[in-house]
């Protein structure tokens, strides 16, 4: 195969639609976001997009049938705006295939007519978050005081180290092309799935594009979370172990 493969699954008429990135990343959190819209809206898959940069694997679902990891559009209706929503497994192993692949995505966006995107993901805390704050970086600066209005944070020099992957050429990329890019930014411990932060970053996009967006099966997952969360916790503010007590097991 080519390094770079699309198939045109359907090619149905959006209106003004949004790009709305969600691939892997901290906390799991863009691609949480993401999914959670395809599963709350009518949704229908318009392309797969196949690159030798994604790992050497198949998916193999529940009756055994095997076909190989890509990256996929799917047009969404709501009731504020059109989505043009992208998910998928795994981003690209290379400096070079991020370019690529971000490319490859922003001219599908193109085909549909968006201009304005938003990258959805996570911050890492490196602790426990009680209270979520959802970050914002943009491709430009009249697009900061929209997101402000919805609770959106900017601070000086964070995410430290800048924005990498996919969220980070959505807005590097795309604000070189002429589109209106952001991206959200849930803040989460970095070390476990985190659905809570998956919905303080649906909610900041809720009131941004004007849309209703139902969390419970969200709230679900973060329900499973809180226990494994809870365990943490105790073992955090567990007894100390004298130190003749500590052994090594190998």
């Amino acid at each position: 195969m080519e390094d770079i493969e699309i198939d045109e699954v359907a090619t149905p008429e959006l209106e003004d639609p949004v790009l709305i990135e969600g691939l892997p990343g901290v906390g799991h959190v863009g691609k949480l976001a993401a999914e959670h819209l395809l599963e709350e809206f009518d949704r229908e898959l318009v392309r797969r997009v196949y690159a030798t940069e994604f790992p050497p694997q198949v998916n193999v679902d529940d009756e055994g049938v095997a076909a190989l990891t890509c990256a996929e559009f799917h047009a969404v209706e709501t009731d504020g705006t059109d989505l043009l929503v992208l998910t998928g497994d795994h981003q690209a192993g290379s400096n070079e295939g991020h370019y690529r692949l971000t490319s490859t995505f922003l001219d599908v966006a193109e085909e549909f007519g968006a201009e304005r995107a938003f990258a959805l993901g996570g911050v890492p805390t490196g602790e426990l978050v009680e209270e979520y704050t959802v970050l914002g970086a943009v491709s430009d600066g009249d697009l900061t005081a929209d997101l402000e209005d919805a609770g959106v944070e900017f601070r000086a020099d964070e995410p430290a180290g800048g924005i990498v992957g996919v969220s980070g050429l959505v807005l590097g990329l795309g604000g070189r092309r002429g589109f209106d890019a952001a991206c959200l930014m849930g803040e989460t411990s970095g070390y476990l799935v985190d659905p809570k932060s998956a919905r303080a970053v649906l909610e900041t996009l809720e009131a941004v594009l004007g849309m209703s967006v139902d969390y419970e099966s969200l709230e679900d997952r973060a329900e499973e979370m809180e226990e494994v969360v809870g365990k943490i916790r105790e073992m955090q503010e567990g007894p100390a172990v004298p130190d003749d007590d500590l052994r090594y097991i190998g």
